[in-house]
């Protein structure tokens, strides 16, 4: 998988995906991220990517001259699936999104800036738009960073343990189920026999049932 993520501020950028599973996602080959600097297309000598808005108001505007260069650069070197818009106001990201976008071989990712992008970008170029919540962030890059993670980790042969993102929460429209490690019992807090019993039946049973449990108590919009 290739993902191309264009921001403002690319060294933003610079820590998620030097390290942990994306980085070994990258050293194995199996998926590449690239950050694109915006202001290498801008098309002055200040290398301004905003303006003001029309019509007045609070805040500035990304340009659209600058977006649709680096755009068009790339789209002529790679195909993508999706030109996706890091936006609050874009479809919620979700895990069976993002096992829909893991699937994907080549994304773009543009990072908005300020009052965001101008909306001629978004009518010609963006095919998917994406929130990571309801709330605003200075910017588009950590809702970038957060998107490719949730992607990468979906790749075969990026997690160690290839079952390891199927029990992951929400894959079953579940939270996951509580887990525990050793030792089995510390200040007299014992780990449920279940888990110590080695019977795979009985285990998977119970671990539904908590999943279960845990999601009518704390998320019981997912079962609707």
């Amino acid at each position: 998988m290739r993902i191309d993520i264009i921001s403002v501020v690319p060294d933003l950028l610079n820590g998620p995906f030097s390290h942990s599973i994306l980085k070994r996602a990258q050293d194995k080959g199996i998926a590449t991220v690239n950050v694109i600097s915006l202001r290498d297309y801008a098309v002055d000598k200040h290398k301004s990517v905003d303006d003001y808005a029309f019509g007045g108001g609070a805040g500035m505007v990304m340009k659209i001259e600058p977006i649709v260069a680096c755009i068009e650069d790339l789209k002529s070197r790679t195909e993508y699936d999706e030109i996706i818009y890091m936006s609050p106001d874009g479809q919620l990201l979700d895990q069976p999104m993002a096992n829909a976008l893991s699937l994907k071989e080549n994304l773009m990712i543009l990072c908005g800036h300020y009052k965001g992008i101008d909306e001629r970008v978004r009518e010609h170029f963006i095919t998917k738009e994406i929130s990571i919540g309801s709330y605003v962030l200075s910017g588009g890059e950590l809702a970038a960073a957060v998107v490719a993670d949730a992607v990468i980790r979906l790749i075969p042969g990026v997690l160690n343990d290839e079952t390891s993102a199927l029990s992951d929460s929400f894959q079953d429209n579940l939270l996951a189920p509580p887990v525990y490690t050793r030792p089995a019992e510390f200040r007299g807090w014992k780990v449920p026999d279940v888990l110590l019993s080695g019977h795979d039946a009985n285990i998977e049973k119970w671990r539904h049932e908590k999943a279960l449990q845990r999601t009518k108590e704390r998320r019981p919009d997912l079962l609707k």
